[in-house]
C-alpha cells in the first residue's frame, strides 16, 4: 500500500510518497522535472539506486556526523562542475539523514539552487530529515549552524529500504516518532511502522505548509532537540540523533512539569512513550550539567537566553528565557547511566511493528 502526502508551499509544493517500491518512480519524477542529467549522491550500494532515465553520475557518500560539514558540500559541488550539471538538471540523495542534509545544502548552493529529490533509506530520514526543506551542516562549535531552506522536488520513502536496517538504526528513527506524540500526531503506539511513518510525515507536512521558514509553528518540530543536540555534541556523537532526542523529550516533560505547564501524569507520559519504543531514558554519565547548559545556549532558538519547546495546556510551544537554575535542577534530578547501557536498551516494542 502506498500513500501520497502533499506538502503545500505554493510553487514549491511537492509530494512525499510512502510505501514499498516507491523508489521505482524516480525516473518518472526526473522526467517531470525536465532534467537531462542527474548527479546521484548515495551512501548505499549502487544497486539500491533506481534508474533515473537520464545520463547519471553516481557519487559515493557516507552517512554520519563526521562528514556533515562544509568540506563535504564543497567536494560535492566540485563533482557537479566536473559532470557539467546545470541549473536545469537535478541532484538525488540516497541515504540517511546526514546524507539528506548535506546533499540538500549542496543542491541549494550550487548555481544558487538546482532541484533535489530525496530517497531516504533510514527510518530517521523518512520520518523527519528528508521532509521540510531544512538543509544544514555542522561546525565544530555546534550542530546545523550553517544551512539553507531548500525544498525537494519530491521525496520517495521506500519502506523496502528499512528491512536491512540494524536494530540501533531503527531506534534512531523511533526517537523522532516518539516526540511526535507530544506535538500533535497523537498516540502512534498501536500502529504499524508504515502507518507511523505516514502519521509523522503528515504532521510535519502540515506544520511546514503553515510555517516554511521556522518563524512560529515550525518550532514545535524541535521538541526534545535542544537538549538532544547538546548531548550529541557533548558526547562526541556517541549517541545517535534519535537516541539523544528521546532523552531530550523526557527532559522536556520534566522541565514543563517544573514550570507548572503540565501535571505529573503528563510528565510521566513522556517517559512511558519513550520507554515503549525501547529508547534511552537517562543522561549518559560523564557529561556535566554546566557543559550541557553551555551548549544549549548556542541553540538557534535561544535569542536572549535558554529556549525550549515545551508542552502545555494549549499544546507544545516555544518558551523563551527559561531559568538556567531550573534547567540545571531538572538535569541534576535525571538519572544517569553508562553510555553502553543507554545505547543497548533491553527491549524495543516499536521495531517489531509490521511495515504494512
Amino acid at each position: 500500500m502506498r500513500e501520497q502526502i502533499p506538502v503545500h508551499i505554493g510553487e514549491r509544493s511537492y509530494d512525499v510518497l510512502i510505501g514499498p517500491g516507491v523508489r521505482s518512480m524516480l525516473a518518472e519524477v526526473i522526467q517531470g522535472l525536465g532534467a537531462r542529467r542527474v548527479a546521484v549522491v548515495s551512501a548505499r550500494p549502487a544497486e539500491w539506486v533506481p534508474d533515473t532515465g537520464v545520463e547519471t553520475v553516481l557519487l559515493p557518500a557516507r552517512d554520519g556526523e563526521p562528514d556533515k560539514n562544509l568540506a563535504t558540500v564543497e567536494a560535492l559541488c566540485a563533482e557537479f562542475v566536473r559532470f557539467g550539471l546545470t541549473r536545469n538538471d537535478a541532484v538525488v540523495s540516497c541515504g540517511g539523514g546526514t546524507t539528506t542534509d548535506v546533499v540538500g545544502l549542496a543542491a541549494a548552493l550550487y548555481h544558487r539552487g538546482v532541484p533535489v529529490v530525496h530517497l531516504p533509506t533510514t527510518l530517521l530520514a523518512q520520518v523527519d530529515a528528508s521532509v521540510g526543506g531544512k538543509t544544514a551542516v555542522n561546525l565544530p562549535s555546534g550542530k546545523n549552524l550553517v544551512g539553507a531552506y531548500w525544498q525537494p522536488a519530491a521525496v520517495l520513502c521506500d519502506t523496502d529500504y528499512l528491512s536491512t536496517l540494524p536494530r540501533r538504526e531503527m531506534l534512531n528513527g523511533l526517537g523522532e516518532i516518539a516526540r511526535c506524540h507530544f506535538i500533535g500526531a497523537g498516540d502512534l503506539r498501536g500502529l504499524g511502522l508504515a502507518e507511523r511513518i505516514a502519521a509523522s510525515v503528515r504532521l510535519k507536512a502540515g506544520v511546514v505548509s503553515a510555517d516554511e521558514r521556522d518563524t512560529g509553528l515550525r518550532h514545535i518540530l524541535n521538541y526534545g532537540h535542544t537538549l538532544g543536540h547538546a548531548l550529541e555534541l557533548a558526547g562526541g556523537f556517541a549517541l545517535r540523533h534519535g537516541e539523544a532526542v528521546a532523552i531530550g523529550t523526557i527532559f522536556a516533560g520534566l522541565l514543563a512539569g517544573a514550570l507548572d505547564r503540565i501535571g505529573p501524569g503528563r510528565v510521566a507520559e513522556h517517559r512511558e512513550v519513550v520507554e515503549f519504543y525501547g529508547l534511552p531514558t537517562a543522561l549518559p554519565e560523564g557529561i556535566e550539567t554546566a557543559e550541557l547548559i553551555r551548549l544549549m545556549r548556542r541553540d538557534k532558538k535561544a535569542l536572549t537566553g535558554l529556549a525550549f519547546v515545551l508542552d502545555g495546556l494549549g499544546g507544545a510551544e516555544l518558551v523563551h528565557d527559561v531559568s538556567e537554575q531550573v534547567v540545571a535542577e531538572v538535569l541534576e534530578r535525571m538519572p544517569r547511566q553508562p553510555l553502553g547501557q543507554l545505547i543497548e536498551p533491553a527491549g524495543c516494542h516499536g521495531t517489531g511493528a509490521p511495515l504494512a
